[in-house]
C-alpha cells in the first residue's frame, strides 16, 4: 500500500481535479518511468511523490515502468535498485511494466509509419544527421535518402531487424519537417541498430526504438491519463503528440511538464553521478555523499523526511535550485522525537579523575530523549577514566572560553563538576592526557547549586567504551571563484569525507545498520549498514544539530 498523504495544491493537481470533475477521465492513471541506466536520486523522489501521491489521493493507479530502450547502458542492477528505492520511500505500484514488453508493438507502429510515408531508412552517420539538422536559427536540409520508396524502406527496415547491418550503418527516421522551428520535429531518429544483449529480451532484437518514440507509445498502450515529466521534455511534446496521432493509438495521453529539482552543493545528473562512481571519486552509488536515494538512505535520511521535503518544495512550471539545508531541516524535524540521545567522542582526549576511587564504576541516569520523555531513561557508566573531545580543551584559551582549561571547572553531562589540575604532554609537546579532580557533591540531579559553571562537556567512560568510527561529510562539490571555468570533476571536493576514530557509550555495542542516534553536541548519526561490524560500529553523520538556514 502506498503512503497516502495528500499532495499539496499545484497546477498539475488542479488539472487532475478539473479532468475528473468534467468527466474527461473516470479515473487517473499515472506512471513513474525511470530509465534503468543508473540509481535514482532526490530529483526522482520528487517525481515519485507527485505521481504516486496524485494517484493515491484520487483513487487512481500508478505504474512503475522501466524505459529500457537502450541495452548498452542498462542493467538489472539498476532495475533492482529502483524497485527497492520506490518501496523504501513508502510507495507500491499497481502494475510493473517494461518498455521492452512492447517492442513488438513498437516495431509494428514503425512499419505503419513507413507504409504511410511518414518514416524512412537513412544511411547518414550520426554526425551527418546532426549537421543536416540545422540550428535554432537555420532550417535543416533533407537527407539524400529521405525520398526512398515505401517498398525500399520496408525492405531495408526488415533487413535492419534481421541483423544485416552493423551499428550506426542505418537508422529509421520519422518524416516530418526539416524546416520546423522545433528541432525535435526535424525528422527525428526513431530506431537505431544496437547489437547488444538486452537485460529483458536477450538477443531477440538488434534494433531498438529511441526513447522519444517509445515513451508516448508506452503511455498510450497503458492508458496513462496524465503523463507527468520534467521541463526539459517540453519541446518534445509536439513529437509526443505526433507519434500518438500518426501511430493511430486508441488512447491519447497528454504530457504535462514541471520544473526539475536542483540542489546546492551537489550534482543531479545521472551521467555525472555515474562518472563519479566509475572513476572512483565515491564509494559506489550508495556513497553517503551522493544525492541518490540509496546514498541518502545509507547516510541516514528517513523516507518520511524525503517525502515531506518533496511536498514542501512544491510543483511549479519553472525549474529552480533548492538549498540543501532545506532537505536537512526535514530530517532534523523527523528525527528529533525518534532518535535516542547518546554520547560519542569523535576525537578523544583521555581524562584521569585523580580523586575518584580506583576500580569503582558508577551507573548514572540519563534521558533517552528529553524531547520525548516516553522513551524513558538509560544507565551510563562513570569511572576514574573518561574520554572528552580534544576540541573541548585549550591550554591557553581566549576570553569567554567556557570549556576545560588549566584551573577551570566544567560540568560533565549527567555526571559531576571536574576541574583541570595538570596537563600531560608527549615528547613533541602534544597534549595526550589531562589530570582532573571532581567534586562529589555536584552530581547531576542532586540539586547542587552552591556555584555555577558555564561549560558542559560530553564524555564517554574509558574502560567500557566501544571503539567506533565516525564519518563526517562536507559538500560533494565546491563552488568558488572561477568555478564556472572548471570542469565538473575539477569541482569535486577532495575533503568531502572526514574519518575519525573515537568511542561511544558502552550501551552502543549492539547497534545495527540503520539505527539512528543523536550524539550530544555533534548531530544525528546513522549506523552504516555496509561498513559497521559488531567489534566496531561505523557512524555516518546525517546532519548537524543546528543550521543557519531560515525557513
Amino acid at each position: 500500500m502506498s503512503e497516502n498523504t495528500p499532495v499539496a495544491s499545484n497546477f498539475i493537481k488542479n488539472i487532475v481535479i478539473e479532468d475528473l470533475k468534467s468527466g474527461k477521465h473516470d479515473a487517473i492513471i499515472t506512471r513513474f518511468p525511470p530509465e534503468p541506466n543508473g540509481y535514482l536520486h532526490i530529483g526522482h523522489a520528487k517525481s515519485i511523490v507527485l505521481n504516486f501521491g496524485l494517484a493515491d489521493e484520487f483513487n487512481g493507479k500508478t505504474n512503475l515502468r522501466f524505459d529500457d530502450t537502450n541495452p548498452v547502458k542498462e542493467d538489472q542492477e539498476y532495475v533492482d535498485s529502483i524497485k527497492e528505492d520506490v518501496k523504501w520511500l513508502g510507495y507500491d505500484w499497481d502494475n510493473l511494466f517494461f518498455a521492452s514488453d512492447y517492442f513488438d508493438t513498437m516495431y509494428e507502429k514503425a512499419v505503419l509509419l513507413i507504409k504511410k510515408g511518414l518514416a524512412y531508412v537513412d544511411d547518414l552517420s550520426a554526425d551527418e544527421i546532426r549537421e543536416y539538422r540545422g540550428t535554432l536559427t537555420e532550417p535543416g536540409k533533407d537527407s539524400p535518402y529521405r525520398n526512398r520508396t515505401v517498398e525500399e524502406n520496408l525492405e531495408l527496415f526488415e533487413q535492419m531487424r534481421e541483423g544485416k547491418f552493423g551499428n550506426g550503418e542505418k537508422v529509421l527516421r520519422a518524416k516530418i519537417d526539416m524546416s520546423s522551428p522545433n528541432i525535435n520535429l526535424r525528422d527525428p531518429v526513431i530506431y537505431r541498430i544496437a547489437h547488444a544483449t538486452h537485460h529483458n529480451t536477450g538477443d531477440k532484437w538488434c534494433i531498438y526504438p529511441m526513447y522519444a518514440f517509445a515513451h508516448p507509445l508506452e503511455d498510450a498502450i497503458e492508458g496513462i491519463t496524465h503523463s507527468i515529466c520534467t521541463l526539459e521534455f517540453e519541446d518534445q511534446r509536439p513529437f509526443y503528440d505526433w507519434v500518438v496521432e500518426k501511430c493511430e493509438m486508441e488512447n491519447v495521453p497528454h504530457q504535462y511538464e514541471f520544473g526539475r529539482l536542483n540542489l546546492t552543493d551537489t550534482v543531479m545528473s545521472k551521467r555525472k553521478l555515474k562518472q563519479l562512481v566509475d572513476e572512483g571519486f565515491v564509494d559506489g552509488w550508495d556513497d553517503p555523499r551522493m544525492p541518490t536515494i540509496s546514498g541518502l538512505r545509507r547516510r541516514g535520511f528517513t523516507p518520511e523526511s524525503i517525502r515531506n521535503f518533496c511536498r514542501e518544495i512544491g510543483v511549479a512550471k519553472t525549474s529552480g535550485t533548492v538549498d540543501i539545508q532545506f532537505l536537512e531541516h526535514f530530517v532534523r524535524e523527523d528525527l528529533k522525537l525518534k532518535a535516542p540521545r547518546t554520547m560519542g567522542i569523535v576525537k578523544p582526549l583521555k581524562v584521569v579523575i585523580t580523586n575518584y576511587p580506583e576500580g569503582q564504576v558508577e551507573m548514572l541516569d540519563a534521558e533517552i530523549n528529553p524531547e520525548n520523555p516516553e522513551m524513558g531513561m538509560r544507565k551510563i557508566p562513570f569511572s576514574r577514566e573518561i574520554y572528552i573531545e580534544q576540541d573541548d580543551f585549550m591550554e591557553n584559551p581566549p576570553k569567554k572560553y567556557f570549556r576545560l582549561f588549566p584551573g577551570n571547572e566544567v560540568r560533565l553531562k549527567h555526571a559531576y563538576f571536574i576541574k583541570c589540575e595538570e596537563v600531560i604532554k608527549d615528547e613533541n609537546g602534544n597534549v595526550i592526557e589531562l589530570h582532573c579532580t571532581y567534586d562529589p557533591e555536584t552530581k547531576s540531579g542532586s540539586g547542587f547549586n552552591a556555584r555555577k559553571v558555564k561549560g558542559t562537556l560530553h564524555w564517554v567512560e574509558a574502560t567500557q567504551a566501544v571503539p567506533a568510527q565516525f564519518r563526517l561529510f562536507n559538500p560533494l562539490l565546491v563552488e568558488e571563484e572561477g568555478s564556472e571555468e572548471k570542469t565538473f570533476l575539477e569541482q569535486v571536493n577532495p575533503n568531502s569525507l572526514e574519518i575519525h576514530e573515537g568511542f561511544v557509550e558502552e550501551n552502543m555495542k549492539d547497534v545495527k545498520g540503520g539505527d539512528k542516534f543523536q550524539f550530544f553536541r555533534h548531530g544525528y548519526f546513522n549506523v552504516d549498514p555496509k561498513l559497521s561490524t559488531p567489534e566496531k560500529p561505523v557512524f555516518n553523520l546525517i546532519v548537524s544539530l543546528k543550521s543557519s538556514f531560515k525557513l
